[in-house]
């Protein structure tokens, strides 16, 4: 027995003293108030040909002239593999991307040709000669064949950059971490020297490339990623070099691909990391920029991507060890109200079955307990886990009971001592004691 949905709460509300308006506001407040009137939020293309202006439509037209002017030798036939033999044999293979022959003529082409000029805001020329350089660089880098390289960063995997899930509109998720590097040995061990770093790009546009493979490059379909980036921890001045150049490769050679990137955890100095890297990006990326402070990394993300598929370490329930067990189950969300106390209840457990669950408050700091309520009269209840006080930092709770007689579940989440609102999610799953 699943439940993607709340049985049964119980919230008790105290009353609370009214917090005085703060006089100043804190630096990353003013920079999210900047950044949302500096940029327009961002409107994500949908590809959709009929659906473009006709000035857009004529300048997919002269893109694609241009094109096909510049690989007038192209027959077509190299690209479809995409695969990235042969690579440097003949110009149909230059003329492929993601295993997409540009020239086919078929609406994923489109796709790809149309994020260049969106890049370029419909400058024909400009798209052109920004997809010339990309061509070129591909082949250079050997981007296709890439994905399957042993880069020799398996220490990096799942921690420094990795994909995990997707958001609620479908979009696969990009997680960045860089706080790894505050440890001096372990940034000379992958930044000591320009072979060392160039190594590391290589292994980071790897990571980027296993994302694509998510991509449908269809009209209306899923054409783009997710990005988070964890500011926390971040040496920000050994790492300028490194994140200015991945910022410059992704921007020129992966134009559209990113949907909404959001930074978390973002400390004070922030103004200091984008003052180095705000001229490597046009106006549209910047608009498509969330901002989150530390403390509220769980409520901003919630907003995006749904708890199952969120980290446990900013305040989801998805493991590593999950993602052998196939899709993540799904899982409810609720608020905890700052002065209310919420139990779930689950009811209808009989004697001998297990119960399950997963539960999770972003930024916890608060009281969590979990008893199990016989139905008989007379029986005792059982203090699974027993009060405790969760730090903020605390991940995801996962636990199981057999229960001995038929009964209830009722796990509670305690934030009667704060004032402040905080996002919550859980899921769980019985079953029953098998029959002999």
């Amino acid at each position: 027995m699943e439940s993607p949905s709340p049985i049964s709460s119980q919230q008790q509300q105290q009353q609370q003293p009214q917090q005085p308006p703060s006089s100043k506001k804190s630096f990353v407040t003013t920079l999210m108030e900047a950044a949302a009137l500096r940029s327009p939020s961002f409107k994500e293309d949908t590809y959709f040909v009929s659906r473009l202006k006709s000035s857009e439509q004529k300048a997919l037209q002269d893109l694609k002239l241009k094109l096909s002017s510049s690989h007038s030798s192209d027959s077509g036939e190299g690209g479809e593999g995409g695969d990235g033999e042969g690579e440097g044999e003949g110009e149909g293979v230059g003329a492929s991307m993601w295993g997409i022959p540009l020239l086919s003529g078929d609406e994923r082409a489109d796709v790809v040709l149309l994020k260049f000029l969106r890049a370029r805001d419909f400058r024909v020329a400009d798209a052109h000669a920004m997809l010339e350089k990309c061509l070129a660089w591909r082949s250079e880098f050997k981007a296709d064949g890439i994905g399957e390289e042993d880069l020799g960063f398996k220490e990096l995997e799942g921690v420094v950059a990795y994909m995990r899930g997707f958001d609620r509109e479908g979009h696969p998720v990009c997680y960045n971490a860089y706080g790894v590097f505050k440890d001096k040995d372990m940034y000379e061990r992958i930044f000591g020297d320009d072979e060392k770093l160039k190594r590391f790009l290589r292994w980071r546009i790897q990571v980027l490339e296993r994302g694509m493979r998510a991509l449908h490059f269809k009209p209306g379909g899923v054409n783009s990623l997710i990005q988070i980036t964890d500011l926390k921890d971040m040496p920000k001045r050994e790492l300028r070099v490194a994140s200015t150049q991945i910022l410059s490769l992704f921007q020129d050679n992966y134009p559209e691909m990113v949907a909404r990137k959001i930074f978390i955890n973002v400390p004070w100095y922030f103004s200091m990391l984008y003052s180095v890297f705000s001229p490597f990006l046009t106006q549209r990326t910047k608009s498509k920029f969330v901002i989150s402070k530390e403390g509220n990394v769980a409520e901003t993300l919630y907003k995006f991507i749904r708890p199952e598929d969120i980290p446990v370490q900013y305040g989801g329930l998805s493991r590593p060890s999950d993602l052998q067990n196939g899709p993540p189950k799904p899982a409810s969300e609720f608020t905890v109200k700052g002065g209310e106390k919420v139990n779930i209840q689950v009811e209808g457990i009989e004697a001998n079955a297990t119960i399950t669950w997963d539960i999770v408050v972003g930024g916890w700091d608060l009281e969590y307990s979990a008893e199990f309520v016989p139905n008989a009269e007379g029986s005792y209840t059982v203090a699974v886990e027993k009060p405790r006080k969760m730090s903020p930092s605390e991940e995801a709770v996962h636990n199981s009971y057999t229960a001995r007689e038929a009964g209830k579940m009722v796990i509670s989440v305690d934030n009667t001592a704060s004032r402040r609102k905080k996002v919550a999610a859980y899921r769980y799953i019985v079953r029953k004691a098998p029959a002999f």
